[in-house]
């Protein structure tokens, strides 16, 4: 079984459910874009952009529906590093109800980018090894 060492905890909100009475799809991504940004605060590089203009921007999303959630109701979005190339990485992202059941599975792609000339960087020494210590285990980087 694959480790998810990022949990986030929502609450799910009343304004999220559509017609048919349950949390309708473009609140999962917004699920997703909050844990997405809950890891990259932990990486630390949310931080460090402000000094470098050096960050993450999102290449593609996509997401798996398995079940559906309903209000009232919270959820738990476990996150875990897929894979780490030269300037790109990928995160899996589980969303979870509160009976622990995944009602939800997405990957993103990252690219890290240099905002200071508009194009992709390698990724950062600093967040590999935030990455590493986070997910307890050692990355490879590959060519992307």
């Amino acid at each position: 079984m694959q480790n998810f060492p990022v949990k986030l905890s929502l609450r799910i909100d009343w304004s999220e459910m559509d017609l048919f009475g349950h949390v309708n799809n473009v609140a999962y991504f917004k699920y997703i874009q909050a844990a997405r940004v809950h890891y990259w605060e932990l990486t630390g590089v949310a931080a460090s952009f402000t000094e470098t203009k050096i960050g993450p921007i999102l290449l593609s999303t996509g997401c798996q529906f398995i079940k559906p959630l309903f209000y009232p109701g919270y959820i738990i979005v476990e996150s875990r590093m897929e894979f780490m190339k030269t300037t790109s990485f990928g995160i899996h992202h589980r969303v979870l109800n509160e009976h622990s059941e995944v009602c939800a599975e997405a990957h993103d792609v990252i690219v890290t980018y240099d905002f200071n000339v508009n194009q992709k960087t390698l990724l950062q020494p600093a967040f590999i090894a935030a990455v590493e210590k986070i997910e307890g285990r050692t990355f490879t980087t590959s060519a992307d």
